[in-house]
């Protein structure tokens, strides 16, 4: 098994507003794509999320408020089957840390390279959406490759 693993710092002294971001339709619609559907705030909902080059729904599958949010995919590209997606976050000093896992790929394939940045990406841009109120979620996004 693989994972894609990143630590993000934001400057806030909230840990309420960043898992807003990552619970609400308009949080996460303000900093991963803007084409999102359903509420990430209950164990078992199902959350819509589309791009340019395709989509997935997730299920939420575990929350602890306001410090850990975990997804599993419901139904979307077929390298993602089994794996689920987590958000920690604790307050340090000014700072709210997410520490990102995108866990259990069965392999390091070229889609998990692609993944990996596109995930470092849209985690700035929840940085920026925290910090400056603004995001660059989809499809305002840097855009890497052939494959968005």
């Amino acid at each position: 098994m693989a994972d894609i693993l990143h630590r993000v710092g934001i400057r806030s002294d909230s840990l309420q507003d960043v898992y807003k971001a990552l619970t609400t339709t308009a949080g996460l619609a303000g900093w991963w794509t803007s084409n999102t559907k359903g509420e990430g705030n209950r164990v078992g909902n199902i959350i819509e999320f589309r791009f340019g080059a395709g989509g997935f729904d997730m299920r939420v599958a575990e929350l602890e408020e306001p410090s850990r949010v975990v997804w599993e995919l419901a139904d979307g590209p077929q390298e993602w089957m089994g794996t689920t997606i987590s958000f920690d976050l604790k307050q340090d000093n000014d700072f709210v840390i997410i520490l990102f896992k995108h866990a259990n790929w069965t392999e390091p394939v070229e889609f998990m390279h692609h993944c990996s940045t596109k995930w470092a990406i849209f985690l700035l841009s929840l940085k920026s959406l925290i910090e400056d109120g603004k995001g660059k979620p989809d499809p305002n996004d840097i855009k890497i490759d052939n494959w968005n």
